[in-house]
């Protein structure tokens, strides 16, 4: 489904809605700018209305389809809301106009601009996510161009398309295309008529990106990362149970869900207790929470098979049952887990922390923490020095929260830019 200046068309019409495009954004380019306070309250509205339970049969149906946590939901709605979005623009952008500057002589005010279009590549592991990253380029005052995700439900223009409903005045700021990223040539189209592409997405994305775009255009990517929980010793078993059940509420397909766990120990004894005691809360998570998709239950299977297998080779243990799993690994290497309630454990004093995390840098993201209080400071600043940008309690690695960075940066900042003139 595509999503032309408020209007709902059918795949098969993207010649057509390709063909006047660029007049449509020129146009909307050479009006007046739009106002982000016009966006915050049709999206205000929106929640209300949401809230309200206004759309609560494509709610429903979305849930029913999705195992999503109805309070990741709420969550999510929450973003939407009027406070949520000031406190963004607040941090974000700050407040008034920027100090104008002064050298020899002369004075040049500052003022801050959109780029102008931006050409979103949407990643599909968060339904949603693509009307929200619309959404932080229309606060921007960006025309945002989205290219859906294959793995898409119809979310995002479902809501996109009720926010021009709300606020017919950004149908013009707002252009949604379900087209296949091998689709060369329509790519390359939006990605020539954008003065920034926004990618979401690993390597190979942000690769693809800067093959599209001309080479002034501005790539702003924000690629896979990867998670972990990081527990002293004297970890509680009821982080070790937050933990799980974020592991499995999460199935660690995001990038801020935990693929493993490290422990601050080179001693094998401790680490082997804590992978046996987060195996334990692994099971037990599990049985309160729906089953994971077979398909995918079999895909880890197999692997924990060969894992089985090589065991004499690698060194690594399987602890598995019960639909949930933990390798225990004698190496310190950050990677990918099976995903789906299989995790890994592995020990990593803190003395070796920043020499073992530093070569992943671009990939980290958050931390969990578990340890007494006295630790946190000093754990933090490592994890920190080491490259995570986020480090927090293990059951809310993956919460959302109105102003917080992505991976490290704001994204206002990068949808936008700064001018110097005689104002």
């Amino acid at each position: 489904m595509l999503l032309i200046r408020g209007k709902l068309w059918e795949d098969g019409r993207m010649e057509e809605a390709m063909a006047d495009l660029e007049t449509h954004l020129t146009h909307a380019l050479s009006g007046p700018p739009l106002d982000p306070m016009l966006v915050v309250d049709a999206c205000d509205r929106l929640a209300r209305a949401i809230e309200a339970g206004e759309y609560a049969a494509a709610l429903e149906e979305f849930l029913s389809v999705h195992e999503v946590p109805r309070e990741m939901v709420d969550q999510a709605i929450g973003l939407f809301r009027r406070e949520s979005l000031l406190y963004k623009l607040h941090m974000e952008l700050g407040e008034g106009a920027l100090e104008p500057l002064c050298a020899d002589g002369h004075v040049w005010q500052r003022r801050r601009f959109p780029l102008g279009v931006l050409f979103h590549i949407a990643a599909g592991n968060v339904d949603g996510l693509p009307a929200y990253s619309v959404v932080e380029g229309l606060l921007a005052g960006n025309i945002n161009l989205l290219k859906l995700p294959s793995a898409d439900a119809g979310l995002s223009v479902r809501l996109l398309h009720a926010l021009t409903q709300v606020e017919p005045a950004l149908a013009d700021y707002i252009y949604v295309f379900d087209l296949p990223s091998t689709d060369l040539d329509g790519m390359t189209r939006l990605a020539n008529l954008s003065d920034g592409v926004v990618v979401w997405g690993g390597d190979e994305a942000v690769r693809a990106a800067r093959r599209l775009a001309h080479p002034g255009t501005k790539i702003i990517s924000w690629g896979h990362k990867l998670s972990f929980a990081y527990a002293t010793a004297d970890a509680t078993m009821d982080d070790l149970r937050a933990l799980a059940r974020h592991i499995c509420q999460t199935g660690q397909v995001l990038c801020t869900s935990c693929q493993g766990l490290y422990v601050d120990s080179d001693r094998f004894p401790v680490v082997k207790r804590m992978a046996e005691e987060l195996f334990a809360a692994l099971q037990e998570a599990a049985r309160e929470l729906p089953p994971v998709d077979p398909g995918l239950r079999g895909q880890a299977t197999l692997r924990l098979y060969n894992e089985q297998l090589e065991a004499a080779h690698t060194g690594r243990q399987v602890l598995r049952g019960g639909g949930v799993s933990v390798l225990l690994c004698p190496d310190r290497e950050l990677e990918l887990s099976f995903l789906h309630g299989n995790c890994w454990v592995k020990g990593l004093p803190r003395d070796r922390l920043i020499e073992t995390l530093r070569g992943k840098k671009e990939y980290l993201q958050t931390a969990g923490l578990l340890c007494a209080p006295a630790d946190r400071p000093v754990l933090t600043e490592l994890l920190c020095r080491a490259g995570i940008v986020r480090v927090t309690e293990p059951g809310l690695m993956s919460r959302t929260v109105a102003g917080e960075a992505h991976d490290g940066t704001f994204p206002l900042r990068e949808y936008t830019r700064i001018a110097e003139g005689l104002w």
